[in-house]
């Protein structure tokens, strides 16, 4: 039986949270957004020659592999890394880059109106991080360590979590009578002492305790 390619096996896979596919690339500031979605989430590779339904296309000039390094170069802030290989399938060139989860968040990158963004990976997609995420990311970068004072507000978040899955961070706001900014700041601390975790349901970015 003959042994398939490994990038036959990763098509196989379809796109997912940490692989993503691209027929073309035409646009540096977009695969820029990729690059930081895959840098401050779980890494991943981007296959550059296959199609949305898996087939090989084949990367059609050099030109690709210099529009992703201008991506990286040129369109992330800080710059995210990547490693490139070229694959030969049946005559047809894959290119596949791999970025790998950056211990450097946030990185940021051009969103549709051109202001810089961090991005996040979300199953197949890449949607843009709060300013609780960034304000994380930060305080994460600092190595001093970080005293988090058990405030009313801190009681009535623990109290809730006791309950409830997970919550957002408006519903933190109305539950501890606080501002947006106040709660922001909170989550974000909690976050950074690894109290609370974040995850993503239905595009949705909500916090939750660690046990």
């Amino acid at each position: 039986m003959k042994k398939r390619h490994p990038i036959e096996l990763l098509i196989q896979e379809g796109e997912h949270q940490q692989l993503d596919f691209k027929f073309e690339v035409s646009d540096s500031k977009k695969i820029a957004r990729t690059l930081s979605a895959f840098a401050n989430t779980d890494g991943g590779r981007l296959l550059i020659g296959v199609k949305d339904n898996g087939n090989i296309s084949g990367v059609r000039s050099d030109e690709e592999y210099y529009m992703i390094e201008a991506a990286s170069q040129m369109y992330t802030k800080p710059i995210v890394p990547f490693t490139a290989n070229t694959w030969d399938m049946n005559g047809k060139t894959v290119l596949e880059i791999y970025v790998a989860p950056s211990p450097d968040k946030p990185h940021m990158a051009p969103s549709k109106d051109n202001s810089y963004k961090a991005f996040i990976r979300v199953k197949d997609e890449n949607i843009l991080a709060n300013e609780v995420l960034v304000l994380y990311w930060k305080k994460k970068q600092k190595p001093e360590g970080r005293l988090i004072r058990i405030s009313k507000p801190v009681e009535k978040l623990y109290e809730y979590l006791e309950q409830h899955p997970y919550i957002h961070l408006r519903q933190f706001c109305k539950l501890a009578h606080i501002n947006y900014y106040t709660a922001r700041n909170i989550i974000s601390d909690l976050l950074a002492v690894d109290s609370l975790a974040y995850h993503i349901i239905d595009k949705q970015i909500v916090y939750q305790r660690v046990s």
